[in-house]
């Protein structure tokens, strides 16, 4: 009986070739796809393979042999250690370009349908401190990057831990790690005052004894702070402890109201539970109103609508380009001001209010109910008379009765989320038979196979990509479709 054949774990002197996939690159090895982490197409590199199958393998650089020349120096010092931006080191035009390929490549090889010339994608022209909401975790089990290790190892491998890391971490999960927590100086993603928050929490523990949560055992006080930080000028930061012990948490709160300016709403918010969402909890307020305001422009310099954004309120993460996603919406809409629009998946109602100019009527459809109570409430808040919110499944909701009372769609706006929409919500589209569908999605890959089954109806008219988040693989992509006739 022949010897099994030893499976190859180091590839030397591989040539990256081109982007793949969620931030990697890939080679050719032997007629095999190899997708490589943290390289730029032109390194030459030795791969470690964490995963080796027939037709594909997966691994990461050890050696660097040759850099590409199309790389450029990343501006965070963080950067390969944490879960975010994973392309700093590709120059953001290419960045731009290869989103771009993604869209076509998802949309020719799986939704295979007759596709109109795809519009060039809309770049974001902050490509740094763009986010409006952030996160920063508190745990004990600081990640150490492999510098930090080559430069303190004797220390680690005689176990003086604490002289590497006497309080744990604040700052984000290390990628593909639950409990290892990078522990960031400075983040380029929020402005100001998004750092001074998260060091001013920092040094207070620090120096009272205050303890880091430790998401192994489910011990410890400090857990999370959620930020957001609005272009009007507003800012909430939400606190989020482990312990309900009040003279503890009323003592932070103080410290923090009286050292750090810029946050115009102080919140807490006691989560004894094994996992990191509010959900069913009660955020409480210590000062300021407990809400902000964030404002979207339907043009430069035209009229704005106002949203009130609470501690669990969804709203897009990036302001500035939400107003550019949201302008090719409504052109994809075609809106004469005598449609009835139904938006689906509608959230808190943003992209629904903001079209509202050019619509008869406005149909909000949302599964979450808490949802639906923040859409009515920015309805009010923008003077709308004719935007109207049903908490529920779209399946269930859109019946027969409901068309008779509302009136049939004329236009729907479908923004699923990353999985796209459920094969059920597709065919009641396909029953409603509304002239025309825009798909909001920020996924390609979902969206492309559910155009693939619209396709029994509808004719794919108009694409437009628009990149949301800079320096990460994630891309928005807005389809117009129109009733065959």
């Amino acid at each position: 009986m022949g010897r099994k054949r030893k499976k190859v774990r180091v590839l030397e002197r591989i040539m990256v070739e081109d982007y793949a996939a969620e931030g990697r690159c890939l080679a050719r090895w032997e007629g095999k796809v190899v997708f490589i982490e943290r390289t730029v197409p032109g390194d030459v590199v030795d791969v470690f393979l964490y995963k080796n199958k027939k037709d594909w393998a997966e691994g990461y650089p050890l050696v660097f042999h040759q850099l590409s020349p199309r790389r450029v120096l990343p501006f965070c010092s963080h950067f390969g250690d944490c879960g975010g931006c994973q392309w700093q080191n590709v120059p953001y035009e290419e960045q731009l370009r290869f989103k771009q390929q993604q869209v076509i490549d998802a949309l020719q090889r799986i939704a295979k349908v007759p596709l109109p010339t795809i519009s060039p994608i809309v770049g974001a022209k902050q490509d740094r401190y763009f986010r409006n909401k952030l996160e920063y975790t508190f745990g004990v089990h600081k990640y150490i990057s492999e510098a930090e290790f080559q430069k303190r190892k004797d220390e680690i491998a005689t176990s003086r831990l604490p002289a590497l890391s006497p309080y744990g971490a604040a700052g984000f999960h290390a990628k593909g790690l639950f409990d290892k927590i990078v522990d960031i100086s400075n983040c380029y993603l929020q402005p100001e005052p998004s750092n001074g928050v998260r060091e001013a929490i920092r040094q207070y523990a620090l120096a009272n004894d205050i303890s880091f949560y430790d998401v192994r055992h489910h011990t410890g006080f400090l857990r999370n702070v959620q930020l957001r930080v609005c272009t009007t000028g507003e800012a909430m930061a939400n606190v989020i402890v482990g312990e309900p012990d009040e003279e503890k948490i009323k003592k932070l709160m103080q410290h923090l109201q009286q050292t750090v300016t810029g946050i115009t709403t102080w919140i807490y918010t006691v989560n004894t539970k094994k996992n990191d969402s509010l959900y069913g909890l009660e955020p409480v307020t210590f000062s300021g109103k407990g809400y902000v305001i964030e404002k979207l422009s339907t043009e430069p310099g035209g009229e704005d609508f106002q949203f009130k954004i609470g501690p669990k309120s969804f709203f897009q993460t990036n302001t500035k380009q939400a107003e550019q996603l949201y302008r090719v919406t409504r052109d994809f809409a075609e809106l004469t001001g005598n449609q009835i629009v139904y938006d689906l998946y509608c959230g808190t109602g943003s992209i629904g209010i903001f079209v509202s100019g050019g619509a008869k009527k406005i149909i909000g459809v949302e599964m979450v109910e808490e949802a639906i109570d923040d859409a009515r409430e920015n309805a009010a808040l923008n003077k709308l008379d004719k935007t109207l919110f049903f908490a529920g499944d779209v399946i269930d909701i859109c019946n027969d009765d409901f068309f008779a009372a509302q009136g049939r769609p004329d236009v729907i706006i479908t923004d699923p989320p990353r999985a796209g929409m459920h094969e059920k919500l597709v065919r009641k589209i396909l029953e409603m038979e509304a002239p025309v569908v825009v798909y909001v999605s920020c996924n390609p890959a979902t969206q492309a196979r559910d155009l693939r089954l619209l396709d029994e109806k509808y004719t794919v008219t108009r694409v437009q990509p628009v990149d949301m988040f800079p320096h990460t693989h994630h891309i928005e992509n807005v389809v117009q479709l129109k009733l065959k006739g």
